[in-house]
């Protein structure tokens, strides 16, 4: 399919990276922005530039918008939505489920097969192993257009719903950035001591990557829904209170830690304190 034409609507870091790709690749591949310049890099490495985004939908068949929000995405379309019927677009803008589902309505109503994506990479990454991408909507546009897609990285598939590749994106995000907050927080515990943020990233790397093989058990434990099931940490046992007292004592905020202890009390409260960690799950899910 190195002869299908594309077109990228929105350049910055991540659609110039996925722009780049698919001219590597040898697509016919035309870009837009809405600042002037950005074009230029692309342009010298084979792409087309178009001057207005109308331009830019004549110019091919698939039209990816990578844009800044889902306003942006109707900003730009609204006045072009009468060229995209027929064509194929394939949004990967960062929105939320509902928002992702009203683009694909408003897609329909205009008669454009309508693909949603969620990038799970940084720009650096596309093309590159590691890097995935989450769609869901028109499954027809998805296994015709696969070839290209998988140009970016590994291409999953989540079925005709076209919220559920931005919720599933947006659920692995929150995983990260509760980690992420977590390493931040552990750096300033012992900043106190003199050890510097890299000294402590050296070890707390290879510790929660270790810690990570803990999540099959967990879902096991909460998809089978018993926490009682032998071998799991108790609540009990995972009480943080000894991690607030450290981290007060160290002069630093405990936010970070009093919302995973808020959760676990939450549990032993109600009486399940003999039970997994894992039953946290229940307190996220069902919240007071």
């Amino acid at each position: 399919m190195t002869n299908t034409k594309v077109t990228v609507l929105g350049l910055g870091a991540m659609g110039a990276a996925l722009a780049t790709a698919l001219v590597r690749a040898g697509h016919p591949t035309t870009v837009w922005n809405r600042s002037p310049g950005k074009a230029d890099a692309l342009v010298a490495l084979g792409a087309t530039a178009a001057t207005t985004a109308r331009d830019a939908v004549l110019a091919s068949e698939v039209v990816i918008a990578c844009l800044f929000d889902a306003a942006s995405v109707h900003e730009v379309l609204d006045p072009v939505a009468d060229l995209l019927a027929g064509r194929a677009l394939v949004n990967v803008t960062t929105t939320s489920p509902d928002q992702s589902r009203e683009i694909a309505a408003w897609a329909a109503e205009h008669g454009v097969v309508h693909l949603d994506g969620g990038i799970m990479a940084v720009p650096h990454m596309i093309g590159q192993p590691g890097s995935s991408v989450l769609y869901s909507g028109s499954r027809t546009a998805f296994e015709r257009y696969r070839p290209l897609l998988d140009l970016w990285g590994e291409s999953a598939y989540f079925g005709e719903d076209a919220g559920v590749a931005s919720l599933y994106d947006l659920a692995l995000l929150a995983g990260m950035y509760v980690m992420f907050a977590g390493f931040l927080h552990g750096a300033a515990m012992v900043a106190g001591a003199g050890v510097s943020a890299a000294e402590f990233a050296e070890r707390a790397a290879p510790w929660l990557s270790a810690m990570t093989g803990g999540f099959a058990g967990f879902a096991a434990v909460v998809d089978g829904g018993d926490y009682t099931v032998p071998g799991q940490q108790s609540l009990e046992f995972s009480d943080l209170g000894d991690m607030v007292a450290a981290s007060a004592a160290q002069g630093i905020s405990t936010e970070v830690v009093d919302v995973v202890q808020n959760l676990i009390r939450r549990q032993v409260e109600a009486g399940h304190g003999k039970e997994g960690f894992a039953r946290i799950y229940e307190s996220i899910k069902n919240p007071a």
